[in-house]
């Protein structure tokens, strides 16, 4: 069956496409032959111009994680737009991910309790790393978790939905999801092994009351809970090498779709990058993101990039993986370069400047407010505890406590705040179990910074009933 739709940046699509929250995936294979994925944003998500400014800087923030030896991401090739559109094109497949093999299929055993195991610890493992880099995930689901050829699991989309929808980087909200996925796992590939469901239930409990990694380590010393042969990846190759096959007599099985028309061979005009990709011979690793503060007037590269789409004036070639500048580009690209040096100097003078003057206002927060479910919870229910912080806009660390009503011990996180944002939210996952009523009270203690010593402090309380 002919898959192939055409050619984009070096890459070729294929007819295999899903759709998630933010566009059109499709599998493909890049220029030298390995497989790949493509992801077409959709275009209603990211018409703002703030909004694109903001992708670019999530990609950039991913490929810097993983130049800096974070092996749980799934790579990303390049950000272009082309022919109207904007793509993510990344190095490896996004696919199967654990969403493709937690339903039933036939001839395909599901993966078990230690494969289970082994894809929650990889996914804590990378996590903390995101988190300290003053990162996170933010869509942490069976969707966005990607079982690799060597049966590792692998994180796609980081970062790309809070850079759409404009939400500052939630540590706890991967741990929330994490915790959820703990729980979905359990009640899945671990259905049949009691004693590993359970510790799959523990170790959610312990990553909403106390982090990551004492979450981690709960699945690391459980071991003797989980099944014989769960020091390696045996079942989840196994598990992965028949869903392939399975997956491939599925599509092979189905009427081949009208061959669609291959996309016209781009021009220079057609396809820009997003980032930049140092010259051949640079000692540069770095990828360049500048952000900018109020009343800077310098627009930025990848702001006139969004805005003029076919734009030629760029002062960097996209990858040579994934295309071969023509003559005609270059010698525009010659003609441009002494006044690109020149923006380039009065950016990083505005940059610098921006700094200068920010770095003297320390990070404050205002006020503080504490927000729990009104309705009545129900068994079995993990209650979610909002907490609203108010900062002046500065950047800087918050750290901050919870102390829930039915223990003597307290939570303490330090979460790290952008700069340009008013607003933080933290959250307190609190699970309750048995029967009975019970009213639960969390109260949310800000520990620094404080502002002339002034306390400040919030509660909220809940009911449930089981």
């Amino acid at each position: 069956m002919n898959t192939d739709r055409g050619g984009l940046a070096g890459f070729r699509l294929t007819h295999r496409t899903w759709t998630d929250e933010l566009g059109t995936w499709s599998s493909a294979v890049a220029a030298d032959g390995r497989p790949a994925g493509a992801l077409s944003f959709d275009p209603r998500l990211i018409g703002d111009p703030a909004t694109r400014e903001r992708l670019v800087g999530a990609v950039v923030a991913d490929r810097r994680l993983t130049q800096a030896g974070v092996t749980g991401l799934v790579p990303i090739a390049d950000l272009i737009a082309a022919q109207g559109e904007v793509w993510l094109l990344t190095a490896e497949p996004v696919n199967p991910t654990v969403a493709d093999l937690l339903p039933e299929t036939p001839g395909v055993p599901r993966p078990d309790a230690g494969s289970a195991a082994r894809v929650l610890v990889e996914i804590a493992q990378t996590l903390l790393a995101v988190h300290a880099a003053g990162l996170a995930h933010g869509a942490l689901h069976p969707g966005t978790v990607v079982i690799a050829a060597d049966g590792s699991a692998r994180l796609a989309e980081r970062g790309l939905a809070d850079a759409i929808y404009g939400r500052p980087p939630s540590p706890e909200r991967d741990v929330a999801a994490w915790s959820s996925l703990a729980r979905g796992l359990a009640a899945s590939w671990a259905a049949s092994s009691p004693g590993a469901a359970g510790l799959f239930e523990r170790a959610a409990t312990t990553a909403s009351t106390h982090g990551l990694a004492p979450a981690r380590d709960a699945l690391l010393a459980g071991r003797d809970l989980l099944p014989p042969g769960s020091d390696t990846r045996d079942r989840l190759l196994e598990t992965l090498h028949l869903w392939t096959a399975h997956d491939a007599r599925a599509r092979d099985g189905r009427q081949a779709p009208a061959p669609a028309p291959a996309l016209p061979a781009p021009d220079e005009g057609d396809i820009v990058t997003l980032l930049h990709v140092p010259r051949s011979g640079e000692s540069r690793t770095e990828d360049v993101v500048m952000r900018f503060g109020p009343g800077v007037p310098v627009e930025t590269t990848a702001a006139q990039l969004w805005r003029a789409g076919r734009d030629q004036q760029q002062t960097e070639p996209p990858s040579d993986r994934l295309r071969v500048l023509g003559a005609p580009a270059r010698r525009r690209r010659r003609r441009t370069a002494v006044s690109s040096v020149i923006l380039a100097l009065m950016v990083v003078a505005a940059l610098v400047a921006w700094l200068l003057r920010s770095s003297a206002v320390p990070l404050a927060v205002t006020e503080l407010d504490v927000v729990a479910p009104k309705k009545t919870q129900g068994c079995g229910a993990t209650v979610k505890i909002k907490g609203l912080l108010t900062t002046n806009g500065s950047a800087g660390e918050i750290r901050y406590q919870w102390k829930r009503s039915d223990r003597e011990e307290t939570i303490e996180q330090t979460d790290t705040v952008a700069s340009g944002k008013t607003t933080h939210e933290v959250i307190l996952q609190w699970s309750v179990k048995g029967e009975g009523s019970f009213k639960g009270t969390a109260t949310l203690r800000l520990l620094s910074p404080l502002s002339d010593g002034k306390k400040l402090q919030d509660k909220a309380s809940f009911n449930f009933k089981c």
